[in-house]
This record gives C-alpha cells, structure tokens and sequence, in this order.
C-alpha cells in the first residue's frame, strides 16, 4: 500500500477545483482519501496554492510521495521546495 499526495477534482463542469489530498495509490482519484493538506484553484489568476506545510511535513515523514503534478505546484507558491521522492 503506497500513500500519495495527489489531486482531488471538485467544483462544477468547466469550473475545476481541487483538494490536496493523503490517499492511498489505489484509491479512485475523488474517492476515499486520509487527509486534506490544501487546496489549489487554478480559475484565479495567478493559480492559488495553499497547502498546512506541518501536514505535508507530516505525511512525508511517515512515507507519502508526491504525484508529479502535486510536486511542481508546492514548487510555485512562496518558494516551497517539494518532497524528495
């Protein structure tokens, strides 16, 4: 069982929103997941990226990898470094 850090999708048809979520690697992209870190909205202009930097450090620590996508958004905002994988 392999615990990731990905994207949830939300919001309504054209008018994405997404969840920064734990889940485990099998799980369905909006299905079961063990924790919301943050949340990124790519409507706004820049994106906004908001993530709790103590829940990310947390996950990380116990064995979470970024997904590829989730890894160059903590990149962006306020020079986050992401994970090592």
């Amino acid at each position: 069982m392999a615990i990731r850090i990905r994207l949830a999708r939300y919001g309504a048809k054209k008018r994405p929103f997404y969840r920064i979520v734990v889940s485990n690697s099998e799980s369905p992209r909006d299905g079961r997941f063990l924790d919301i870190i943050g949340t990124y909205d790519p409507r706004q202009e820049p994106a906004a990226v908001s993530v709790k930097e103590d829940l990310l450090q947390k996950w990380v620590s116990k064995g979470a990898t970024c997904t590829d996508t989730v890894a160059s958004l903590l990149k962006r905002p306020r020079g986050a470094t992401a994970p090592e994988a």
